[in-house]
């Protein structure tokens, strides 16, 4: 018996029919871009989220591109960014020619260190990026707080998080804008890539539906430079019938969630490893089951021989990355992030997860620190 890190075919096997049915229907409509898949599934989700627009894109790294542009953050601007997350936070800031300022990590959540936020604050800074880190909401009362203080923007990066709540509020509806992912692997995936940005100010949706076609208000008429930003309707299609399971399929990542920390926790009273932690006021929805690891390299090695699929989240932090150098930050400089990178794992804690896998992993665990 096998356990992959992330198997999509329970959850699509249920829905197979319905999928194709959404298929078929776009590819008979004719209409592949725009319409009204679009415009059903914007409504949809906004509605499910609890906020006034939502504006599908092409991507979740896409959505904080546009995010970005539409506060007219750019050249000379500073934007802060968690260290330890995926590379897209921080690469979008450089795109628009912004800087990204790097802060460290609460070691219990993962998420941005509100604690060391408001030291990096500067003449500069125009935004905060704060991240969900793997379903589980950043603590966004205090950031919101910071943010008010110095006029700043926050963009919500909650591509791992749509479901999880701050307080009863959904992630990525707090902020100036939120920005989800579709990404296959996320709890609301795709059949292919997309993403989406929700605001409930009426002037920056109007700004994003115009900068995701190029800028334009009417066809080939351009006030702005934008992109071709736009999300394909074979993909709204699809997610209107996930959409309908999301928080099925979140209940089911959590209640995996408390099997892995009943069955593990005697390893994490022996130090051996650390569980992750649903902070208090949060509804963490797990798009990932993150332990830290003694003996990570190894204990990864062993699950892989003996059939479990693990991942690292993330092997280097974003301040150490090649292009990012010229920030002048060596290793130590952030040490939770890289104390993170280098403890970090990741085990299967996908909807359709059965028993006898879990227990697969539950049990090699145990052989690996008894040994």
């Amino acid at each position: 018996m096998k356990t992959p890190l992330l198997d999509l075919q329970p959850i699509h096997k249920i829905i197979r029919e319905e999928l194709r049915q959404a298929v078929l229907r776009v590819l008979d409509s004719n209409q592949f871009i725009g319409g009204p898949e679009i415009d059903n599934f914007e409504r949809e989700i906004a509605s499910y989220c609890g906020v006034k627009h939502a504006v599908g894109v092409s991507s979740g790294t896409d959505a904080l591109l546009i995010s970005l542009m539409a506060l007219n953050v750019g050249p000379g601007a500073e934007v802060i960014v968690p260290a330890y997350t995926f590379f897209s936070t921080a690469g979008s800031v450089r795109r628009v020619g912004a800087e990204p300022i790097f802060c460290d990590i609460d070691p219990v959540t993962f998420n941005i260190d509100v604690k060391k936020l408001e030291n990096l604050v500067s003449p500069k800074t125009r935004a905060i990026i704060p991240v969900h880190l793997f379903g589980q909401c950043a603590r966004m009362g205090e950031i919101m707080a910071i943010a008010k203080r110095h006029g700043l923007y926050v963009i919500e990066d909650a591509a791992q998080a749509i479901g999880a709540k701050y307080k009863g509020n959904m992630a990525g509806v707090i902020g100036t804008t939120g920005c989800l992912s579709f990404f296959p692997s996320k709890n609301l995936g795709g059949i292919g890539d997309g993403g989406l940005v929700m605001t409930n100010d009426d002037t920056i949706y109007d700004l994003l539906v115009s900068l995701r076609q190029h800028g334009a208000t009417q066809r080939y008429f351009h006030n702005r430079i934008g992109g071709n930003f736009r999300l394909d309707a074979i993909q709204a299609a699809a997610l209107r019938i996930k959409l309908k399971r999301l928080d099925e399929w979140s209940n089911m990542r959590r209640q995996n969630a408390i099997y892995y920390k009943q069955s593990l926790k005697d390893l994490e009273s022996n130090g051996f490893i650390k569980l992750p932690v649903e902070s208090q006021g949060n509804f963490h929805v797990y798009n990932q089951f993150v332990i830290r690891a003694g003996n990570r390299d190894a204990l990864q090695s062993y699950l892989s021989d003996n059939g479990v699929g693990t991942a690292i989240y993330y092997p280097l932090p974003l301040h150490l990355q090649e292009c990012f150098k010229e920030a002048g930050l060596t290793r130590g400089a952030l040490p939770e992030s890289e104390i993170a990178a280098d403890e970090t794992l990741a085990i299967p804690i996908f909807p359709g997860l059965t028993q006898e896998q879990m227990n697969l992993v539950v049990t090699l665990c145990h052989r690996f620190y008894e040994k």
